[in-house]
């Protein structure tokens, strides 16, 4: 991996000099991405340019001055429907006693967007985005819908280039063999959707989420929340935000109403 390291450092160092616009210094930026990524992954292209595309952020184009057809959003929305098919045939593979819901659930939660920019964040996907100089500097390289998409992305130019089976191979390796762990965390369930499904569906109204207690000072504020169905508290939770102490709630409430579905757990 020696020769990803400096090609990584070098990348970096490029990227970040006063966001040079020459057209050299872009191609090389264009051959540094794709070198990395044969580096890290072992996958050769046929058609180097379909790797490059899968790279390009939208906002990259306005320094080479590209059409917006040019980014890597076409490739995007083929790689999420072979994501798609992949994840599907995985699951109806492995699971044959299961039913469609419960396998929807599971490849909801593995197709979203939250898993795949953890993904992508995981393999340093991110540093061989092309992105400008502007997006770079607000966090572009870290921002979850565009590590996600570039994830798709680079899946639906492997299909192109090398087929389904090496597409398949990849996201089998950096996705499917560690779904279970990913489904065990929890981390990317809906708990305030799971609840209010449940509660709808027994004809008891919406939730009602109270804030009780805020603690801490402003910069470090900690809120505590409980979730009630009419005069009965369901759950309670806690989080650095309202949206977190509510989602720890309804965790809270699902668990104690034994509503969630845990056979992969």
């Amino acid at each position: 991996m020696d020769l990803f390291r400096k090609l990584l450092g070098r990348t970096t160092t490029n990227r970040r000099k006063n966001n040079t616009t020459s057209s050299a210094a872009k191609k090389d930026d264009e051959v540094d991405a794709a070198a990395l990524f044969r580096e890290k992954f072992g996958i050769h292209f046929r058609h180097p340019e379909l790797l490059i595309t899968a790279l390009k952020h939208r906002s990259y184009l306005n320094i080479t001055n590209e059409p917006r057809i040019n980014s890597n959003e076409r490739l995007e929305f083929l790689g999420d429907a072979v994501l798609d098919l992949i994840v599907t045939h995985y699951l109806y593979e492995k699971f044959p006693q299961r039913t469609e819901g419960q396998l929807s659930k599971v490849k909801s939660i593995l197709v979203s967007k939250p898993v795949l920019a953890d993904i992508a964040v995981k393999i340093s996907l991110g540093e061989m985005i092309l992105i400008n100089w502007g997006e770079e500097k607000t966090g572009g390289r870290q921002r979850q819908s565009i590590l996600a998409d570039a994830f798709e992305a680079v899946v639906g130019a492997i299909f192109l280039d090398q087929g389904l089976q090496t597409a398949r191979s990849f996201v089998q390796q950096h996705l499917l063999k560690d779904f279970q762990k990913i489904i065990r965390r929890g981390l990317y369930r809906n708990y305030k959707s799971i609840l209010l499904e449940f509660v709808q569906s027994k004809g008891k109204g919406l939730p009602e989420y109270r804030v009780i207690q805020e603690l801490g000072p402003d910069h470090a504020k900690e809120f505590v929340v409980q979730v009630r169905v009419g005069d009965e508290v369901l759950g309670e939770g806690r989080g650095k935000s309202k949206k977190i102490a509510e989602q720890e709630a309804a965790r809270v409430a699902v668990k104690k109403l034994d509503i969630v579905d845990n056979w992969l757990e």
